[in-house]
């Protein structure tokens, strides 16, 4: 089924139907979250009012390890089935994903500055997460090493496709590690540890985020694909010169 969308026309009316199902809902969920984390949710007993920092640093966590697996798991396809569109999916996704985790940091600094008294510190959640930054980079960085668009490809998809052991390492590093990172307080076996007051924000901006994610992949599918098609005929015009 997924075969009849390496059609570029095909694939373009699926993003057209899509757009504004996940464009409009994204805009409204997050709006909607801010409105919730920013005037109907309370300050922390010991956090105070920073805790409110968590509305966009959690939901960009769990963006940054969704969008890496997404990655990773469109390179495999790309490298196993040779599905036209799979890596240009890994491409799309790939700068969208570096900018969560790069928010990620940046407000997780923000929040540890107060609560640790630090911007930055070694621990081990933090340093796996920055790993995850330098994939990202390092995938964006061999995709464009290469003459050949498709030698870049591959190389970017077996660096994605390794650095996926980051993602569990990650997950539980709060677990293996005696790190200043708190636990998991929202998915958890027994159940969210904090209030539905500061659940509801925060899973409002999670699913915005995600629709935002979908809206600005399909978009950069879209460029990409009219990219290659502009390349491919502008190198069949040099080649038809070329013959002359």
């Amino acid at each position: 089924m997924i075969q009849k969308y390496a059609n570029p026309a095909r694939f373009n009316r699926l993003a057209a139907t899509l757009l504004p199902w996940f464009a409009w809902p994204a805009a409204i969920l997050i709006f909607a979250g801010l409105y919730f984390a920013l005037f109907n949710s309370p300050p922390d007993y010991q956090q105070g009012e920073s805790v409110r920092i968590m509305y966009v640093h959690v939901p960009s966590a769990w963006m940054a390890l969704f969008v890496y697996t997404c990655m990773a798991i469109s390179c495999a396809v790309g490298l196993i089935w040779k599905h036209p569109l799979a890596h240009i999916a890994a491409q799309a996704a790939a700068p969208i994903g570096a900018c969560f985790t790069f928010v990620c940091l940046m407000t997780g600094s923000l929040w540890g500055k107060p609560i640790w008294g630090t911007w930055w510190v070694w621990d081990a959640r933090l340093t796996s997460v920055l790993i995850l930054f330098f994939l990202y980079l390092g995938f964006l960085a061999l995709q464009n090493a290469f003459d050949d668009p498709a030698r870049g490809e591959r190389s970017a998809a077996i660096l994605a496709l390794v650095g996926l052991i980051n993602v569990p390492i990650i997950h539980y590093s709060v677990v293996w590690w005696n790190t200043l990172h708190q636990p998991a307080s929202v998915i958890k076996m027994a159940g969210p540890a904090i209030h539905s007051s500061m659940l509801l924000p925060l899973f409002l901006m999670a699913i915005g985020f995600k629709l935002y994610f979908l809206t600005l992949l399909l978009l950069r599918m879209k460029a990409l694909m009219m990219a290659r098609r502009a390349r491919g005929m502008s190198m069949a015009q040099l080649h038809h010169q070329a013959a002359e």
